[in-house]
């Protein structure tokens, strides 16, 4: 009997067994798992709601920048792969309307070309936008919550939702408005209006990136949250991870086939062959070796 032959008359949907996911994780770990590829928003709908009928789970599965994927996955991946047609970006709009799976980067070439105020927040980030608005992604130039205007998901039951977003919705490094299983397959983005410093804005930060972050080695990106505590005078403590694994001289510290960058310190690198396993171990190493010589744990911003 075939594995999901439940699927198989739904359009717009790629079954495949057992698939090498290495490549679907920026970290590039060692996982095989089933993978559901999704081509339209119909077609996601269907899918979820026979999926619930047949009572099978599943994790959804972007460019997997923030995501460790496990070495076997019981459950099968959902994966959006929506058509955009570039033209779209030919010129400046109020507010635009993307697939979940359209790249930041196609978003900061556009910024780039038309000096988006607003745009220049997600710079460098490997992420699509859906898994992007998931996590409320940042850079030190900002949020994404400060441009999100509206996001269109699919909840558990496979009912297509449209919310407009407010400040209470997303905050640092998280939602408050999806729950597990809920799928995001569009969202709306603002531009804050045009300033001709943008382009280089977006340029210094990127060329900072290069400078201060292993972009050329395998990472799953920060790996730790910094730590805010909102002190009772009203004023704010941030704890920034990467400084603490720095003072505590761990950058360069290795760990089976992986290795604290020497870059950067809240960055992670697999050598070659890690496994989930592996750096989950290893994030316990840093965590507790970090509340023992400053009593700050540090949660992960890595999704485990």
């Amino acid at each position: 009997m075939e594995k999901f032959k439940f699927l198989s008359g739904i359009n717009g949907v790629e079954v495949e067994l057992n698939k090498d996911l290495s490549r679907y994780s920026t970290m590039r770990l060692n996982a095989i798992g089933d993978l559901i590829t999704i081509k339209e928003i119909k077609s996601a709908v269907q899918v979820i709601q026979v999926l619930k009928k047949e009572k099978i789970g599943y994790s959804i599965l972007g460019m997997g920048a923030n995501t460790l994927l496990k070495e076997k996955s019981e459950a099968p991946y959902l994966h959006l792969d929506l058509d955009f047609d570039n033209n779209y970006l030919l010129e400046v709009k109020e507010s635009y309307l993307f697939p979940a799976s359209v790249k930041l980067s196609v978003l900061t070439g556009h910024a780039i070309k038309f000096n988006l105020v607003g745009w220049e927040v997600f710079t460098g980030i490997p992420a699509t936008i859906g898994g992007a608005i998931f996590m409320n992604a940042g850079t030190k130039l900002g949020e994404l919550k400060k441009i999100v205007e509206e996001v269109t998901y699919i909840n558990q039951e496979g009912q297509i939702i449209n919310r407009k977003i407010s400040e209470k919705d997303l905050s640092y490094r998280k939602n408050h408005f999806l729950k597990d299983g809920e799928l995001i397959v569009q969202a709306k983005i603002k531009n804050l209006g045009t300033d001709s410093k943008i382009s280089k804005i977006i340029k210094d930060y990127l060329k900072l990136r290069k400078e201060t972050q292993p972009l050329n080695k395998l990472t799953c990106g920060c790996v730790f949250k910094n730590k805010i505590v909102n002190n009772s005078d009203q004023t704010t403590t941030v704890y920034r991870a990467g400084h603490y694994i720095d003072i505590t001289g761990l950058k360069g510290f290795q760990y089976k086939k992986l290795r604290i960058s020497p870059v950067h310190a809240n960055f992670i690198e697999n050598l070659g062959g890690a496994t989930y396993s592996d750096i989950v171990e290893f994030i316990k190493i840093i965590q507790q070796k970090l509340v023992e010589k400053h009593g700050i744990f540090f949660e992960t911003e890595v999704r485990l």
